[in-house]
């Protein structure tokens, strides 16, 4: 049931992911144009540059924020992540617990406890 879930739940994960990814594009699209035209504006001495380079920071800064459902596709993201982590862990779980020597010591002492 536990697989169900997690296979349920990347499902709807994936569809987010896949609903946003075009605007996960323009948000990484617009910031590495503002981080350009922030370099640029620090480096220069000219104010007619400066003045340019602002207004081009400016409206990528706009342009950043009007796509913030990429955000969602973004959690969407992590969350496929940690569902992967988490269906690759259960198969270790359940190998481990076998091969742990402290869980077989509580099991035989409750076995040696119970026949006396």
């Amino acid at each position: 049931m536990k697989k169900f879930g997690l296979l349920v739940l990347g499902g709807v994960a994936l569809i987010v992911l896949f609903a946003n990814l075009a605007p996960m594009i323009a948000l990484g699209i617009s910031l590495v144009i503002m981080y350009y035209s922030y370099k640029g504006f620090v480096k220069t001495d000219s104010t007619f540059q400066k003045v340019v380079l602002a207004v081009i920071g400016v409206i990528a800064l706009f342009a950043s924020a009007s796509n913030i459902p990429a955000v969602f596709g973004f959690v969407a993201a992590y969350i496929l992540y940690v569902i992967y982590k988490k269906w690759n862990n259960s198969k270790k779980e359940v190998i481990k617990e076998d091969n742990d020597p402290f869980t077989n010591f509580e099991k035989e002492w409750s076995e040696l406890k119970r026949n006396y």
